[in-house]
């Protein structure tokens, strides 16, 4: 059993959660119990996944994607009303971690996504050293677009959407989590053979197709499930609780 103010020091330290100017606030977004022994962690923290913690029995939900985003609407009325009556019933912590979370060297999205993937990792884009979400690096073996495409599925589970720039073999890749194809041209100023993220826009096609290189989108829930199931993880270990993560299927 851990406190909740203990833990959410751990994690920011960890997660150098104040090294990030982020969309919306990285910590405990809702307060609950005090003591925590047992998490639920998932990717969005959407009303199926409040309902399985509930049913679980946990002191706390542990997620990618929170609540109170810059821009939108702060009035807690509708559905936001109804995700929040349903944590403060259920005297649930609510802790959630966006960018600091696909950032991190081993705990992170894209960091657990190479792990998977197989891509070894060389460096870092879309920031500094440290905070730079997107990561580069290189196949274990050349692979042509379908091969790594057919690899991807087999992997994710999800296959991926592929926009093929040329016919030559991938050898070299970029890739950042979620929603980040507006950023294919710094991927291509990498010089790499090819680009993964979560999504795809209308002009991302157009894009690829005239930089000439490899794009694939992979889903933005199939590709961030693997760092907050990592921390979750290194938190169990870490303070002898109980995690489970609860994966609410999301085809976007």
């Amino acid at each position: 059993m851990v406190h909740v103010a203990d833990l959410t020091q751990y994690i920011a330290e960890l997660l150098a959660v104040d090294r990030f100017k982020d969309y919306g606030p990285n910590g405990l977004q809702i307060e609950g119990k005090k003591e925590i022994n047992r998490i639920v962690c998932g990717v969005t923290a959407c009303q199926a996944l409040i309902d399985a913690a509930i049913e679980a029995k946990a002191d706390a939900i542990l997620v990618h994607h929170g609540y109170f985003w810059k821009g939108e609407d702060p009035c807690l009325v509708g559905m936001k009303a109804g995700r929040v009556r349903s944590l403060f019933r259920a005297d649930l912590n609510l802790l959630a971690y966006h960018l600091p979370l696909d950032a991190h060297s081993e705990l992170g999205n894209n960091a657990q996504l190479a792990k998977r993937l197989g891509f070894r990792i060389d460096g870092r884009f879309m920031g500094d050293a440290e905070t730079g979400i997107g990561m580069h690096g290189s196949l274990p073996k050349p692979m042509s677009g379908e091969m790594l495409s057919a690899h991807i599925n087999s992997v994710l589970d999800r296959s991926p959407l592929h926009i093929k720039g040329n016919d030559r073999p991938i050898k070299r890749i970029a890739w950042c989590s979620g929603g980040a194809q507006g950023y294919i041209e710094q991927a291509v100023a990498l010089g790499v053979d090819a680009y993964l993220t979560g999504e795809v826009s209308e002009h991302t096609v157009h894009a690829a197709r005239e930089y000439g290189i490899h794009f694939f989108a992979a889903g933005h829930h199939a590709t961030e499930r693997y760092g907050v199931q990592a921390l979750a993880s290194h938190l169990a270990e870490k303070f002898a609780i109980e995690q489970h993560y609860v994966d609410i299927g999301n085809p976007v």
